[in-house]
C-alpha cells in the first residue's frame, strides 16, 4: 500500500528576519528576567510569547489579540524552525497575550526592563549616544470616561477635541530616533511636568551625562531647563511666545534693522552636494538664576535669534490675506445707516470688534467712530420720485476702517524670527548645527507616525482597561524599536561609500537605486516566501522557495545569521514524536 502523504503550504515572508531582529536585540530574555510568570505557564516563555506576537505585529500591521491565535496556527512549522521549539497555538491564546499586557503595565519592573535594554542595545549595535529628542503625541478614541482612569479629554494632537485620550512621551536617540524611554500618561495631563522624570530615566538608561535634550516650545519652561542644567546636561529648544515678549523681540531686532548687528547665515547641503541658505542669524549670552530642590542654581543660556528665509515670507503673505479678509469684512459695517438699513450702534461696535478679532488684526486695523444723523428714504411710488424726508432724532456711529502702517510694517519685521536657547558651549554646538539640529525634530515625528499609522496601528485601540492600554503601548514601542534598528542597520552600511547603493529595490524600476531604504519596504522585499512540508509515516521533506539576489543582498546588509531561511528545512523546531522515526530531508528547492 502507498503511504498517505500530507501536503502544507506555509507563508514564511519575513518571519526568520524579524525573528533573528528581535533575537539579536535581547528581548526574549530580558522580558522573562523583568517580568516572571507562576508556575503554571507552560510552553512559550513569555519572552518568547511576546516575540511571536510582536512578529505578527510587524509583518501583518495589526495588533489584536484574536488575530494571533489563527495566524500562527497556519505558520507552527515555520515559527517553530526559527524558534528552535515547538510552538503552539494555545501558546498565544488572547488570555496569554491580555496577561502580557497586564505584566508590560507594572511601572517599577518596566522602568527596569527598558534600562536593562537600552544598555544592551547601545552595546549590541554600537550606538553614540550624544542627543536625545522628547516629544509628546495623543492617541484618541471612543473610550469610557472615568474620574482616575487613563482615557481622559485634554488638549488633542489629533484635532478631536470631542474624543477622550491618552498621552504618550517619547525620548528617542539620534541619528536613529530610537525609543530609549517610553511613558504614558492620562489624556489631560500638561506636557511641561513630563520632562524631567523622562529625562532621568535616560539618563538613568545610559549611565551617563553631558548630553543634549532636544525638545519643543514645551520643554522651554524655565524649571525645566534649570533641571537639566543642573544635573550636567544640555537642553535646546524654542521660545514659546509667551517668553518673548514682543517689546523684547524688537529690542531684539533692532540693531538688526539699523545695520549694527551683522547675521549669520545657516546653510544645509542638498542632494547635489551645495549648500542652500536656509537662515539667518545671531545669539547673545544671558546669566540665569532659579532654586532647583532647595537650592540655587545658575548657569549661562546662548539665546539664538533667527529668521527662517521660507517661513517669513509665507507668513507675510498670511498676513495680508488676513488683513484682505478682515477688511472685506467690516466693509459693509461701514456704510453710512438709514432708518431702513442702519443697526444700533452698541450691535454695530460689538460685530467690528469680533471682526477683528478673528481675523487677528489688533493694533493693526484703525476703527474710527464718528456720530452722524440717519436719514428716513421714502422709495419711488406711484410715479413720484425717491425723497429723502426729516432726520431722525437720535444719530448713530459711522464706521472708518484705516490700516495703522506703522504697526503693520513692524508686524511684518518680526515674522519668521524664533528665539531659541540652549546651554550647551558654542565650540560644542555653533548657532547654525543648533539649528540644523532642532529642524530635525521630524526624526521623533516619524516614530510618531509609525506607531499610530502603519505598520504599528495603534490607533484605532480595541482596548478598554487601562492597564491593557498602557501594556500595549509599551509593547509597541519594543515594535517600534525593532523597526527602527532594522532600517538603521541597513542604513549604516549603505552609507559606506565604498558599499553599492541598494537595486532592485522599488518595484518596476530596477535600475533605480537608493542608500536610505525604510524598514517598511525592506520587510515587503522578503513576501511569497513559502514552506512546503510533506509528510508520511517515515518521512518529512521540506521545501523552501529559492532568495532572490535581493533579498540575499539584505540578509548580510541585516547582519542576519546566515542559516536565518534555510534552518527552516532541518530538523529544529519540531515536536520529538515527529523526529523520533522518520528520515528527514529538506532543501531549497
Amino acid at each position: 500500500m502507498e503511504e498517505p502523504l500530507t501536503i502544507t503550504s506555509e507563508r514564511v515572508d519575513d518571519i526568520p528576519v524579524l525573528l533573528a531582529q528581535l533575537e539579536r536585540m535581547g528581548l526574549a530574555t530580558l522580558l522573562d528576567v523583568h517580568f516572571p510568570t507562576h508556575g503554571s505557564w507552560g510552553g512559550l516563555s513569555l519572552g518568547r510569547t511576546a516575540l511571536v506576537w510582536l512578529v505578527h505585529v510587524l509583518s501583518q500591521a495589526d495588533h489584536r489579540l484574536n488575530q494571533v491565535q489563527p495566524w500562527v496556527e497556519r505558520r507552527r512549522d515555520t515559527l517553530g524552525a526559527c524558534l528552535d521549539q515547538p510552538v503552539r497555538a494555545l501558546d498565544v491564546a488572547d488570555d496569554r497575550l491580555a496577561a502580557i499586557l497586564e505584566a508590560l503595565s507594572d511601572d517599577a519592573h518596566w522602568a527596569a526592563f527598558e534600562g536593562a535594554l537600552t544598555g544592551r542595545l547601545l552595546r549590541v549595535y554600537d550606538l553614540a549616544t550624544e542627543r536625545v529628542r522628547l516629544d509628546t503625541t495623543t492617541a484618541s478614541g471612543y473610550w469610557q470616561v472615568t474620574p482616575e482612569g487613563l482615557f481622559q479629554f485634554g488638549h488633542s494632537k489629533d484635532y478631536r477635541p470631542d474624543l477622550p485620550q491618552v498621552k504618550i512621551l517619547l525620548a528617542t536617540l539620534d541619528p536613529l530616533a530610537l525609543p530609549l524611554v517610553t511613558d504614558i500618561v492620562s489624556g489631560e495631563r500638561a506636557d511641561d511636568p513630563l520632562y524631567l522624570p523622562a529625562i532621568a530615566r535616560v539618563r538613568a538608561g545610559l549611565g551617563r551625562t553631558g548630553l543634549l535634550y532636544v525638545g519643543d516650545c514645551k520643554m522651554a519652561a524655565l524649571d525645566t531647563r534649570a533641571g537639566i542644567a543642573a544635573a550636567g546636561d544640555y537642553y535646546l529648544c524654542p521660545l514659546p511666545a509667551t517668553q518673548v515678549p514682543v517689546a523684547d523681540l524688537d529690542t531684539w531686532l533692532a540693531p538688526v534693522a539699523d545695520g549694527t548687528q551683522a547675521l549669520s547665515s545657516i546653510e544645509r547641503e542638498g542632494a547635489d552636494g551645495v549648500g542652500v541658505r536656509l537662515a539667518d542669524g545671531y545669539e547673545w549670552s544671558a546669566v540665569l538664576t532659579t532654586i532647583v530642590d532647595g537650592r540655587r542654581v545658575a548657569w549661562s543660556e546662548r539665546r539664538l535669534l533667527v529668521r527662517s528665509l521660507a517661513h517669513a515670507p509665507a507668513a507675510e503673505t498670511a498676513l495680508r490675506a488676513r488683513l484682505s479678509k478682515a477688511q472685506a469684512a467690516l466693509a459693509p459695517l461701514a456704510t453710512p445707516p438709514t432708518r431702513r438699513r442702519g443697526r444700533a450702534g452698541r450691535d454695530r461696535a460689538t460685530a467690528a470688534a469680533a471682526i477683528v478679532a478673528r481675523y487677528q488684526m489688533e493694533g493693526l486695523l484703525r476703527l474710527d467712530w464718528s456720530d452722524q444723523v440717519p436719514v428716513h428714504l421714502v422709495p419711488a411710488w406711484d410715479g413720484r420720485p425717491a425723497t429723502v424726508q426729516t432726520p431722525c432724532a437720535t444719530p448713530l456711529p459711522t464706521l472708518a476702517v484705516s490700516v495703522d502702517e506703522v504697526a503693520l510694517a513692524l508686524a511684518v519685521r518680526r515674522l519668521g524670527w524664533r528665539v531659541y536657547v540652549t546651554n550647551q558651549p558654542a565650540a560644542q554646538l555653533p548657532l547654525d548645527r543648533a539649528v540644523l539640529a532642532y529642524r530635525d525634530e521630524y526624526l521623533v515625528e516619524r516614530s510618531f507616525g509609525r506607531l499610530k499609522g502603519q505598520p504599528l496601528s495603534l490607533t484605532p485601540m480595541y482596548l478598554t482597561r487601562d492597564d491593557h492600554a498602557t501594556g500595549l503601548i509599551r509593547f509597541l514601542s519594543l515594535a517600534l524599536r525593532a523597526l527602527t534598528l532594522l532600517e538603521g542597520v541597513v542604513r549604516r552600511r549603505l552609507a559606506d561609500p565604498a558599499v553599492p547603493p541598494l537595486t532592485g529595490y522599488y518595484a518596476g524600476n530596477p535600475t533605480r537605486t537608493t542608500r536610505r531604504p525604510t524598514a517598511e519596504r525592506l520587510l515587503t522585499a522578503f513576501q511569497e516566501l513559502t514552506l512546503i512540508v510533506l509528510r508520511t509515516s517515515t518521512t518529512l521533506t521540506r521545501h523552501l522557495t529559492p532568495l532572490s539576489p535581493l533579498q540575499q543582498r539584505l540578509l548580510i546588509l541585516l547582519d542576519c545569521p546566515r542559516d536565518t531561511y534555510s534552518r527552516l528545512t532541518t530538523l529544529r523546531g519540531h515536536p520529538p514524536s515527529i523526529l523520533s522515526e522518520p528520515q528527514v530531508r529538506g532543501r531549497v528547492a
